[in-house]
């Protein structure tokens, strides 16, 4: 049995809810009760005046909790202390703002949990107008309007269905959408995605061919991503009219709708957020794509993850395809990534808590995440990197649970201009070898040795030093 003791609103509303899990019995004062509508199974004593707790009805049961929420429906001044030495052994819940001190009673801030109240409730705003803002946006754009979709070289599951949403946004709206990318998708679960998830997806490769459809697009939507020219194939100059990223940035950003919210841990829980208040129509294919994206980018909700997203991913899972989220998870992988792991393991290297792991003749860029993802899940160790070679460019993948080290700050600034950063856990990169000091290698030889100087120059930036 529930105890709720009090007889204004809330001790009413909070009565009902517990009536329908357990019997409840509500006691307050019946010149203060007012109960306009049934609550359930739970039985009400209005008392004519404030009692002792020590002679509280109870029916000879011991209740199960006890609820304090207004203390005039009793007698003493130290109600908690009387309540305690009647039922020494059952919970107790109260304002917190109560000044009796007693470690075994729980209390609530009410100043905080008002605070958080309003915090949501703009947030609601804000996610509304949001919605409100970029639906109106692609709508009014001339009919049947060219909409070029960009993600950022080697799109993940978070960059692919975010495109996704978009896509259909704008299809739904009345526009020809397209999605593009530079690089390759390489990694098995991203191909998994592509494939069973039909998601259109047109690769540029020549100059030219971007020329084109940038021309021709009348309006330039950019996921995950905010700073054309680092790690996608925009140009430097190119001004994007529509900009959803989770990332932080440290320069303003240039766009006629810019969504930049670090509070999402996935660009796909801010595109939820703002579906939740579209016309868009969500299908299991949609929620399916959004919620992979999330779980990815929060490793299934053990790296940094927020209210905001759980949100998300509540709204989501009532229409995600739970076999088909399982066939995108559980791919097969290549003799190529399983020969990157093997790799790793024999070259890599450990300074206490950091562990490096150079890869050389890296076949698949996307194999640096899965590797460093297997190394991170590793006793001792709290900061994770592994690089390679391909194409002219030290390819990336940084994983980090230190608490003073923000990864993705950290790898900007010693390699500025887009060429690395990310999250405070995550972090990515592709560094020019020029910009190494070092000439183009041809030779396998040449290979070692550019990763030998890397590794160095690593070493130096995260050895014996927490604190960056």
């Amino acid at each position: 049995m529930f105890l709720v003791i009090g007889h204004s609103p809330i001790a009413v509303q909070l009565a009902r809810w517990c009536s329908e899990r357990r019997p409840t019995r509500l006691v307050g004062l019946a010149s203060m009760l007012e109960i306009a509508e049934e609550i359930g199974e739970c039985e009400i004593l209005p008392l004519p005046q404030p009692m002792p707790v020590s002679t509280l009805p109870d029916g000879g049961q011991k209740p199960t909790a006890v609820i304090l929420v207004d203390d005039d429906v009793l007698e003493e001044g130290q109600p908690l202390s009387a309540m305690r030495e009647r039922w020494p052994e059952t919970p107790i819940l109260c304002e917190k703002k109560r000044d009796e001190d007693i470690d075994s009673v729980d209390k609530i801030d009410a100043e905080d949990i008002i605070t958080a109240a309003y915090k949501e409730k703009v947030r609601a705003w804000e996610r509304h107008a949001g919605a409100t803002v970029l639906e109106s946006y692609i709508r009014h754009l001339p009919s049947n309007s060219k909409v070029a979709i960009f993600c950022h070289d080697n799109p993940d599951p978070d960059a692919l269905s975010s495109a996704l949403a978009m896509h259909e946004l704008v299809a739904s709206l009345g526009h020809q959408p397209t999605i593009y990318h530079g690089g390759l998708i390489e990694h098995q679960q991203n191909q998994a995605m592509v494939r069973l998830l039909e998601i259109p997806l047109r690769r540029i490769i020549l100059d030219w061919e971007l020329e084109d459809v940038l021309n021709e697009a009348e309006c330039i939507i950019t996921v995950d991503f905010h700073q054309p020219g680092a790690n996608n194939i925009l140009p430097t100059d190119c001004v994007p009219h529509i900009i959803i990223d989770h990332h932080t940035s440290d320069k303003a950003v240039s766009a006629d709708v810019a969504f930049l919210r670090p509070e999402y841990s996935a660009t796909s829980s801010l595109i939820a957020n703002l579906l939740m208040n579209m016309s868009l129509e969500m299908t299991p294919r949609l929620a399916t794509a959004l919620s992979f994206g999330l779980r990815t980018d929060t490793l299934s909700f053990t790296r940094s993850f927020n209210q905001v997203d759980l949100r998300a991913l509540m709204w989501l899972n009532t229409w995600v395809d739970d076999e088909l989220l399982q066939s995108i998870q559980a791919p097969l992988r290549t003799p190529e990534t399983l020969e990157s792991f093997r790799q790793a393991l024999t070259t890599m290297i450990q300074h206490d808590r950091l562990v490096l792991a150079p890869i050389k003749n890296l076949v698949h860029r996307d194999d640096l995440a899965q590797v460093a993802d297997f190394l991170f899940a590793t006793s001792n160790t709290d900061l994770v990197l592994v690089y390679g070679i391909q194409r002219q460019k030290m390819l990336l993948s940084a994983r980090s649970r230190r608490e003073n080290l923000h990864i993705g700050l950290a790898l900007s600034k010693e390699f500025p201009d887009g060429q690395a950063g990310g999250h405070r856990g995550m972090a990515g990169g592709q560094i020019l070898i020029s910009n190494l000091g070092i000439e183009n290698p041809s030779d396998d030889d040449s290979q070692d040795r550019i990763l030998s100087v890397f590794t160095e120059r690593i070493e130096n930036l995260f050895c014996g030093d927490d604190e960056n």
